[in-house]
């Protein structure tokens, strides 16, 4: 059964207490690189905090959550979980980053060395559920095209092994989402 939220403006029945991570079962490599590289550095920060990244995926997460929490809590829940697992992948991108010699903020430094600031407006935020959550899975996937991308021009064993460990949280959270939207788009 669905929990409600929001009954009155000054209730608010949806606990989000103990909601986890969600992501594969699975455990995360050691964080090492081989040796510092500003340029696998420069890539990462573009997995940090460019339009398609950890940074992007949280906000976006959060928001809807936010947003879902007072007709659809189940649902909710769910975004919180992969929300933060998303924090779990930005976090250890910083670290991989920081061991390749890398500054950790919010710009997004790819082949340019001045970067990109992070900003709001690479999210996407449709109003309806089922559209809300299409539009994570469309960044799940885009985040998933970008890792490989990223790892083909990586030649450090140890961050690619990191990578294709957050890769198979990417896909986990697409199947989930997957199951959601399908939820949603029946209750319409």
């Amino acid at each position: 059964m669905e929990e409600k939220r929001c009954a009155s403006p000054r209730t608010n029945t949806c606990s989000f207490a103990g909601i986890k991570p969600i992501m594969v079962d699975l455990p995360y490599p050691p964080i090492s690189v081989e040796e510092k590289n500003q340029a696998y550095a420069n890539l990462l920060s573009v997995d940090y905090c460019g339009a398609v990244s950890e940074l992007s995926a949280i906000t976006q997460y959060i928001n809807n959550e936010n947003r879902l929490s007072c007709e659809k809590c189940s649902v909710a829940k769910t975004l919180l979980g992969i929300a933060l697992a998303e924090m779990m992948h930005l976090q250890k991108l910083g670290e991989l980053i920081y061991l390749l010699g890398g500054k950790v903020d919010f710009v997004a430094r790819s082949c340019n060395t001045r970067g990109q600031l992070w900003t709001p407006n690479y999210l996407d935020l449709p109003e309806n559920a089922a559209k809300m959550i299409t539009a994570d899975i469309e960044a799940e996937r885009a985040a998933i095209n970008q890792y490989v991308m990223h790892m083909e021009r990586i030649g450090d064993k140890s961050v690619n092994a990191v990578l294709a460990r957050i890769i198979q949280d990417e896909e986990y959270h697409i199947m989930l989402l997957k199951v959601l939207r399908n939820e949603a788009m029946s209750l319409s």
